[in-house]
C-alpha cells in the first residue's frame, strides 16, 4: 500500500498563484508593515496578540488605595491649547490664517445699533433675543464693511489751480475736460414755446420727466436720449412726479390730479385732489402727498387708490413743499415765515419752526435728514439743524432771494436766483454746506422754475422758462448704487420683481414720525400711565403681590381644574378685602375734601351732616 508523500521531505510544494501577483504599492498615508515571510500569501494584516508576560502582575494580597477624584486644593483653570498656524495636506502653512481684520471706523459707519446703551433688565428669554439681535446686527455691519472693498467707484471733485476760484470755471470748460460719455450728459433743450418747466428724475436716475406750464408733458431716457412719451394735456401743468417706478407718472394739472403711464395713456383722474400746486412721493410708504391752493395736505395711497389723510394746514395757499428722505415727514413753507412738519398720523403739525421774518419761498432737506435749507422774501438763506434743536447753523444774505433749493446725495446745495444757479459744497456728506464761497455758478437763458440733482450722476437738472438744462456738478452724487434697490440697468422682469417685493415691504403710514428709531423702543411713559389707570380702576395693584400658587395634593386632588378653582377663590377673597377696605376709607377722604384743615368756621357748617 502506497502512502502519500509528506510535504517538505520528498516532494517540493507547489507555488501558489498569489505569489505571481505583484506587490501592492504603499501609499504615503498607510503605515509601513513588516515584510511577509517567504512563501506566505500577502493578505490582511493579522492582529498581534498582546504579550501578557511583559505586563507586570499585581500581587493578590496587597490592596491599593485609590485616590479621590475630588481634590482638596483649588486647581487653576486649564488654559486652552493654542493652536498654531493651520497646515494643509501638503504641510504648507497659511500666512494669512483666519478672516482679514476690518478697521473699526469702517464698521462704525455701517453700524445702526448704539452699543453705548446697555440692555434693559428683563427676562432671560427676552434678554437672549436682544443679545442675538445685537450679534446679528454686528455681523451684518462687519459684512457690509468687508463688501465696501468691492465699491471701486469714487466720488468726483473739482479743484482749481493755485489760488483759482472754482466758481469761475464755466460749464464749457468742464465739458472739454471730461471724457466723451460724461460730456454727453450736458445738454440744453430749447422749449420756449411751452415753458416754464418743472422736472423730476426717477429713483434710479435713468429717466427724466418734465412738464410745461402750457400743457407739454414728456418722459425720456435722458442717458440714451430715447423718448418714452410726449403729449399735450391742453391744460396748465403745475408739477410732475414719477411714482414708485418709471412706468407711472403723476401730473398736477390746473383742475385735478391725473395719472399717466410711460406711453402717455391716462389711467386715472383723481378729482378729490383738486387745484394741486406741489407733489411729493414717499417711495417706502407708496404715498403721494399733494399740496393745494385751498390749504389742504392730502396723502394718497397709490397701491390701493385710497386717500389716507386730508389735513388742513390753516395757513392759506400751499406752494412750498418738500419731504425729508430720512423719516418721510413733509415740510411745508408758509407765508408767515414758518415751516411746519406733518405726518398722516397726526391732524396737527409735529413741529413748527420760525425761519424768516417774511414768507418762505423754498425748502430743501438733505439725504441724511440732519439739515434743512430755507430761503425767504427777506433774501436770507439759512441752514437749520433737524436733530431735535431746530436751531439755525449758518445764514447768508443773497443779493437776490433764492426761489428754489435742492440738496444732492453728497450734501451739495443748489439755489436758483433768477437766471443764475449757485452751488455750495461742504466738507463731507454729513456736514452742512459752507455758504461763504460758492462751489460753482452758471447763468441760464431763462428764469429758474425747478431744481433737482440726478441720483447716482454728477448732474443737476434745471427747468426754466427757456426749456431744460442739464449741468455737470463734479462730486454731487453717490458713485455706487445698490443693485437690489435702485438699479439703473435693470430689465423689465427685474423691475416687476422689485415692485412685488416693495409692495410686500410697504411701511404703514401710521409709522411716520420725527424719530424713526423710537419705533423699536418701549414707550415707558405710556406704559406707566396705563398701569396707573389700571390701579385706579381696580382699586388695588394686581402686580404688587406675587400670584398665589396652590400646593399639590394627592389622591387626584391636584387636577388642572381644581388648581384653577383654588387660585380663583383666593383672588376673589383678596379682591373683596381690598374693596371693603377702600369703601371704609372713602368717607374719611370725602370729609377731608369737604372740610379742609385750617379753614375758618362758617355759619353754613350747621347744615353739614
Amino acid at each position: 500500500m502506497e502512502t502519500a508523500p509528506k510535504l517538505g521531505r520528498d516532494v517540493q510544494p507547489k507555488k501558489d498563484k498569489l505569489q505571481a501577483k505583484k506587490k501592492k504599492p504603499r501609499r504615503y498615508w498607510e503605515e509601513e508593515t513588516s515584510p511577509t515571510a517567504a512563501g506566505a500569501s500577502p493578505g490582511p494584516p493579522r492582529k498581534l496578540k498582546r504579550n501578557r508576560e511583559l505586563r507586570p502582575q499585581k500581587p493578590k494580597n496587597i490592596h491599593i488605595r485609590k485616590k479621590s477624584r475630588i481634590s482638596k486644593k483649588p486647581q487653576a483653570p486649564k488654559k486652552p491649547r493654542e493652536r498654531g498656524p493651520q497646515r494643509s495636506l501638503s504641510g504648507a502653512q497659511d500666512p494669512f490664517a483666519g478672516p482679514a481684520p476690518v478697521p473699526g471706523e469702517v464698521v462704525q459707519k455701517f453700524r445702526r445699533v448704539d452699543k453705548s446703551k446697555k440692555l434693559p433688565r428683563s427676562k432671560s428669554k427676552t434678554r437672549s433675543r436682544l443679545e442675538a439681535a445685537e450679534a446679528e446686527e454686528e455681523e451684518v455691519s462687519v459684512r457690509a464693511a468687508r463688501s465696501e472693498l468691492l465699491l471701486a467707484e469714487e466720488p468726483g471733485f473739482l479743484e482749481g489751480e493755485d489760488g483759482e476760484d472754482t466758481a469761475r470755471i464755466r460749464q464749457a470748460d468742464i465739458v472739454e475736460a471730461v471724457d466723451i460719455a460724461s460730456a454727453a450728459k450736458h445738454f440744453d433743450l430749447n422749449l420756449r414755446q411751452f415753458g416754464p418747466y418743472r422736472l423730476n428724475y426717477s429713483r434710479t436716475g435713468r429717466h427724466l420727466a418734465f412738464g410745461g406750464r402750457r400743457g407739454h408733458v414728456a418722459a425720456l431716457d435722458w442717458v440714451t436720449k430715447k423718448l418714452m412719451c410726449e403729449i399735450n394735456v391742453m391744460e396748465a401743468v403745475r408739477d410732475i412726479r414719477f411714482l414708485h417706478s418709471e412706468a407711472l407718472l403723476a401730473v398736477a394739472q390746473n383742475r385735478w390730479l391725473h395719472i399717466y403711464d410711460n406711453q402717455g395713456i391716462e389711467l386715472h383722474c383723481i378729482r378729490r385732489c383738486d387745484r394741486v400746486t406741489r407733489l411729493e412721493f414717499l417711495p417706502f410708504h407708496f404715498l403721494l402727498a399733494t399740496a393745494s391752493e385751498t390749504g389742504f395736505l392730502t396723502y394718497l395711497d397709490v397701491s390701493v387708490g385710497k386717500i389716507v389723510a386730508a389735513l388742513n394746514a390753516r395757513a392759506g395757499r400751499l406752494d412750498v413743499m418738500t419731504q425729508n428722505p430720512y423719516n418721510a415727514v413733509i415740510h411745508l413753507g408758509h407765508s408767515n415765515g414758518t415751516v411746519s412738519l406733518w405726518s398722516p398720523a397726526m391732524k396737527e403739525p409735529l413741529a413748527k419752526i420760525l425761519c424768516h421774518r417774511g414768507g418762505v419761498r423754498a425748502v430743501a432737506v438733505d439725504s441724511t435728514g440732519m439739515h434743512m435749507a430755507t430761503s425767504g422774501v427777506d433774501h436770507q438763506l439759512k441752514i437749520f439743524d433737524l436733530r431735535g434743536t431746530f436751531q439755525p447753523l449758518s445764514a447768508r444774505t443773497l443779493p437776490q432771494g433764492a426761489g428754489h433749493l435742492a440738496f444732492s446725495q453728497r450734501g451739495l446745495l443748489a439755489a436758483g436766483m433768477g437766471d443764475v444757479v449757485n452751488v455750495w459744497a461742504g466738507q463731507g456728506k454729513a456736514s452742512p454746506p459752507l455758504l461763504e464761497q460758492p462751489y460753482l455758478t452758471h447763468r441760464l437763458s431763462g428764469h429758474v422754475h425747478s431744481l433737482q440733482f440726478c441720483p447716482f450722476e454728477d448732474v443737476l437738472g434745471v427747468g426754466h422758462s427757456g426749456g431744460i438744462t442739464s449741468m455737470l456738478i463734479p462730486g454731487a452724487a453717490e458713485p455706487n448704487f445698490d443693485g437690489l434697490e435702485n438699479n439703473p440697468y435693470r430689465s423689465q422682469k427685474q423691475r416687476q420683481e422689485w415692485e412685488v417685493k416693495a409692495l410686500l415691504e410697504k411701511v404703514p403710514a401710521e409709522l411716520i414720525c420725527l424719530d424713526p428709531r423710537a419705533l423699536a423702543e418701549v414707550d415707558v411713559i405710556s406704559l406707566e400711565q396705563k398701569k396707573k389707570e389700571r390701579i385706579e380702576r381696580l382699586g388695588y395693584d394686581p402686580e404688587a403681590k406675587a400670584p398665589f400658587q396652590p400646593k399639590p395634593k394627592r389622591k387626584g386632588r391636584s387636577s388642572t381644574a381644581s388648581l384653577v378653582k383654588r387660585k380663583r377663590k383666593v383672588m376673589d377673597e383678596e379682591h373683596r378685602d381690598r374693596v371693603r377696605q377702600s369703601l371704609e376709607e372713602q368717607p374719611q377722604k370725602q370729609e377731608k375734601a369737604a372740610k379742609p384743615t385750617g379753614a375758618r368756621p362758617s355759619a353754613l357748617d350747621r347744615f353739614v351732616r
